[in-house]
């Protein structure tokens, strides 16, 4: 949307870029469930990420950690229907995002940035998890985690120019 039609005190680029961003992670998300689904009904199955031993998405996907980043399961035991999969997590936080996206308020900026702050601390945590316990790397892993720091900084400008176009009514 070019910055003429964008909503005011909306960037011009930002609706754009929230778009290809969450578009990018539901696409990963999808891949990342149909891969670990796959492997659970076929142990041989090898999805396109799995390029080496040491990096191999199928095998991150699969581990405790790609369900519930591996915490859940300690609450309410591993096969419990809360134990889902991180990327069905991931098709939650990105369908929201981009929803949420669409409105111009101050309240759907605040959620916006809090659900963003949210997905960057689990995907610090699950990258830490992919270098020092699985000693893997997991390019679908680390392409999200990427798109999750670039939604906090979209997210964070957002807010930032909301605020600022507030500041000025009130001074105006």
């Amino acid at each position: 949307m070019p910055a003429s039609r964008a909503p005011a005190g909306v960037p011009g680029w930002e609706r754009s870029v929230r778009v290809l961003l969450c578009a990018l992670g539901l696409l990963l998300s999808v891949y990342a469930l149909h891969v670990e689904l796959s492997r659970e009904h076929d142990p041989k199955y090898r999805a396109m990420c799995d390029l080496a031993e040491s990096v191999s998405c199928s095998k991150v996907f699969t581990s405790r950690w790609g369900r519930g980043f591996g915490l859940v399961q300690f609450v309410t035991g591993k096969d419990s229907a809360l134990n889902q999969p991180n990327s069905l997590l991931g098709i939650v936080f990105y369908s929201l995002q981009l929803g949420l996206g669409q409105m111009v308020s101050g309240s759907a900026a605040h959620v916006l940035v809090l659900t963003s702050w949210v997905s960057v601390a689990g995907s610090i945590y699950l990258a830490s998890i992919l270098a020092f316990v699985l000693g893997d790397f997991c390019v679908v892993c680390v392409s999200t985690y990427i798109i999750n720091i670039a939604l906090l900084y979209t997210n964070l400008k957002r807010r930032m120019a909301l605020r600022s176009k507030l500041q000025k009514n009130k001074t105006g």
